[in-house]
């Protein structure tokens, strides 16, 4: 069940602990019969219309008033800090662990004696295929598990698959590897911003948001630097070994750490307990689906789907950032070979060039912490605002992308000194950060209370460009040099801007169209 993360704060009764106290707080509730109708109704989700029901129900386990410590939002703020502290370092594991490998391609190449330009790619770019499936089970497992359990599977399933990476004795058993890790390590990528949700209120998430997302961007750069050195010295093989020994020490901080934070789950626990205490078997969570597991598995599993397919927003923004997000790893699979054929740069020093990404990505970043909001708030004058005013920052990204682009490959072409290319992959990590941003804030605003399945069904089809988009980078350098390979991708990125006009011109009429009012 898709759940308001408003409900804990506004709809609260004191939980009960004897039928007798169930009862007193059926007539103190301040949900009356008046609420109750206007629930059942208006509104479109069963499920929270039965809930409305439930509420005044003396059965019913709820929060112990506004300020039950049990409930996350109420937690000290050292508790919630240690747990995203946490959650920040299992995320920068994994997109870290995505391009760490990148540098030491040529070594596994001469290790397997494989001199195919398309597997050296997909070596790397496979880990982000796994992005696009994990989502699609590990955010209904976690609604129907909880978040903790979700994490600690899918942390020691990474830490088991990063190791078999490391002692793989053939291509194809390094290639099945690294997909099975990127599987395992979406589940930070898809279930954190739920966590950061469950704990802390809306008018603080959007700097929670920030810390807890730059790790996602930043680790794909941060990866090779330390990845050149460590094949360098030791193999290509230490770059697993290195996750896994990191993972296995998160893993054991998380097991001591962690804290369960998804309500449904807090509750239900607190339903079971108050059950054996009182021997009233009709007790039950005020957040209790009426669906089986069943049908909640698979409804939550068709949703990303079925907006990806039906809604043209959804699956134009998408679009938009599969695009953006495929040239990232495009350069991520091609700059050892563009660098240290075109300027000579040693395989120990390689990862360095990758540090021009990472700046943009972290200027970006800066860059619309600072005017996202204000804008929004300079754009509603006061009144409504609307999920549209966060897409005019996708102007300075849609810019900066085919410029970086241009800019990194003539000049890499014709070997100016390499400050120039690699202040167009800034260029490039600036508009990428430019493309991020604004979509996935607008996803979040647009489809409140279906922000996952939005942001998954973006996580699908961006993970999608990224696995395959690169494959076709050693070919195309090959056969139009990297002068023209990076214009004809800036020219795809060109060609395809206007539909931001479009979304902010009819984007409002789209979204709010009765034909695509999904029923999900």
């Amino acid at each position: 069940m898709e759940l308001d993360d408003k409900a804990p704060e506004t709809d609260r009764i004191a939980s009960p602990q004897t039928p007798s106290s169930l009862a007193s707080t059926r007539r103190n509730s301040h949900i009356g019969q008046g609420d109750l109708e206007k629930a059942l109704s208006n509104h479109e989700d069963k499920d929270v219309a039965a809930t409305a029901v439930q509420r005044v129900d003396p059965d019913i386990v709820d929060w112990d008033g506004p300020d039950d410590k049990e409930n996350p939002l109420n937690w000290p703020a050292k508790q919630k800090w240690a747990n995203i502290g946490l959650l920040s370092a299992i995320t920068l594991l994994t997109p870290f662990g995505s391009s760490m490998f990148a540098p030491g391609v040529p070594q596994v190449m001469r290790d397997f004696h494989s001199d195919s330009e398309d597997l050296a790619s997909f070596v790397v770019s496979v880990y982000v295929l796994g992005y696009a499936f994990g989502p699609l089970v590990i955010a209904p497992m976690s609604e129907l598990y909880g978040r903790v359990y979700v994490y600690h599977v899918n942390t020691f399933l990474f830490m088991v698959f990063s190791l078999a990476c490391g002692r793989s004795t053939s291509l194809s058993m390094l290639i099945v590897f690294r997909f099975l890790a990127g599987v395992a390590g979406s589940c930070p990528l898809t279930v954190g911003s739920g966590s950061i949700a469950d704990t802390f209120r809306q008018d603080q998430r959007g700097k929670v948001m920030s810390i807890w997302t730059f790790p996602i961007l930043f680790g794909p750069s941060l990866g090779p630097v330390v990845g050149s050195y460590l094949s360098e010295a030791a193999g290509w093989q230490w770059n697993f070994y290195l996750l896994t020994i990191l993972t296995a020490l998160l893993l054991l901080l998380a097991i001591v750490i962690q804290r369960e934070t998804y309500p449904p789950v807090i509750l239900e626990r607190k339903a079971k307990r108050l059950r054996k205490e009182t021997g009233n078997p009709k007790l039950r969570s005020a957040l209790k689906s009426t669906k089986t597991p069943k049908q909640l598995f698979l409804l939550s599993v068709v949703r990303p789907t079925k907006m990806l397919v039906l809604s043209p927003i959804v699956f134009g923004l998408s679009l938009y950032i599969a695009v953006v997000y495929g040239y990232l790893y495009l350069l991520f699979t091609t700059m050892t070979f563009v660098f240290h054929d075109q300027y000579g740069i040693s395989a120990s020093n390689i990862g360095l060039v990758y540090l021009g990404i990472g700046l943009g990505q972290f200027i970006g970043l800066l860059l619309f912490g600072a005017y996202s909001d204000k804008l929004l708030r300079k754009l509603a004058k006061g009144g409504e605002m609307k999920p549209e005013y966060r897409l005019p920052l996708l102007w300075p990204g849609a810019i900066m992308v085919p410029v970086g682009l241009i800019l990194y490959g003539w000049t890499a072409q014709y070997k100016v000194h390499w400050i120039v290319p690699i202040l167009g992959t800034t260029l490039l990590g600036a508009g990428m950060i430019g493309a991020f941003m604004p979509i996935g804030t607008y996803l979040v605003d647009a489809y409140t209370i279906y922000a996952a399945s939005a942001m998954a069904a973006n996580t699908v089809l961006r993970s999608l460009g990224g696995a395959f988009l690169p494959l076709a980078g050693r070919d195309m350098y090959n056969a139009l040099g990297l002068g023209w390979g990076n214009s004809l991708l800036a020219f795809i990125a060109l060609g395809i801007s206007p539909m931001i006009w479009f979304f902010l011109k009819y984007g409002e009429k789209i979204r709010t169209h009765p034909k695509f009012q999904l029923n999900l």
